[in-house]
């Protein structure tokens, strides 16, 4: 299918998607890029439609096999100016797909021995390197607060490298209720704070949840309170803390490392 006109409704309808209100309406978001695409397709994701750059050099990029997996989909062709009104990148790749969002159960699968609860982050970018890296320590779920960023933000879809095909997100709508259902199930609960705690060399993470606050004020009171015991990352230098994505992926590697 080959669209030329900017009022075209699909045009219009992928445009929605850049804001939240529409991807929650649609149930729909955006993937951008070769590598994203693709990973869509080996990963059998739902894909409504691929989107690509009519009149831009794009072959050369992509491989025989990716090329013979769109074809399979509904492909929507734009020249090269309503492309750019679609993204948000500044040097797009020229391909993107209209994805449905996971249908994944909200709700806690119990039998993990490791969980991840993300209590308010609000940077994307922390986000998306925050599930890259649950990823890739084979985390399956995230638990994350309802103020934490949004999942499906194109950004945070960037930063995945992925990853968001793979790691069931549930969003609790109430944290500390969640927490003492974690504790209910004798999961114990270690929350990062800078004061009063243990060094993450110090506890054992069988059977754990560990949460990361906030970018500016770190985890709430509410599940302070109630967190079994209370975690820092020791600072040797003069910084007194670390980016939220940074300090995740130092917390999840020191708790594989105890298992290798």
């Amino acid at each position: 299918m080959v669209i030329t006109s900017k009022d075209n409704e699909k045009i219009k309808h992928i445009k929605k998607l850049k804001e939240k209100k529409f991807r929650d309406l649609y149930n729909e978001y955006i993937v951008e890029g070769i590598k994203l695409v693709e990973e869509a397709i080996q990963e059998n994701v739902n894909i409504k439609s691929i989107i690509i750059c009519d009149d831009c050099d794009i072959e050369d990029t992509i491989s025989e096999e990716l090329r013979y997996e769109i074809a399979k989909r509904e492909c929507i062709y734009v020249p090269e100016k309503i492309f750019l009104s679609l993204t948000d990148v500044a040097t797009p790749q020229s391909i993107m797909a209209v994805v449905q969002k996971d249908q994944g159960v909200n709700e806690i699968d119990f039998n993990q021995d490791l969980f991840l609860i993300l209590d308010n982050i609000q940077d994307p970018g922390n986000m998306g390197t925050i599930l890259r890296t649950a990823d890739s320590v084979n985390l399956k779920q995230i638990i994350v607060s309802k103020g934490t960023a949004d999942v499906y933000n194109p950004k945070v879809v960037r930063s995945t490298m992925g990853a968001i095909f793979r790691v069931n997100v549930i969003i609790s709508d109430d944290l500390v209720e969640t927490v003492k259902n974690l504790k209910k199930h004798k999961i114990k609960v270690m929350a990062t704070n800078l004061e009063e705690s243990k060094s993450i060399y110090e506890v054992d993470y069988k059977r754990s949840a560990v949460v990361i606050g906030n970018e500016a004020n770190g985890v709430s009171e509410g599940v302070l309170k109630i967190a079994d015991e209370s975690i820092r990352i020791p600072m040797l230098g003069k910084t007194e803390s670390l980016n939220a994505a940074v300090a995740t992926g130092i917390v999840l590697y020191e708790a594989v490392r105890r298992k290798i």
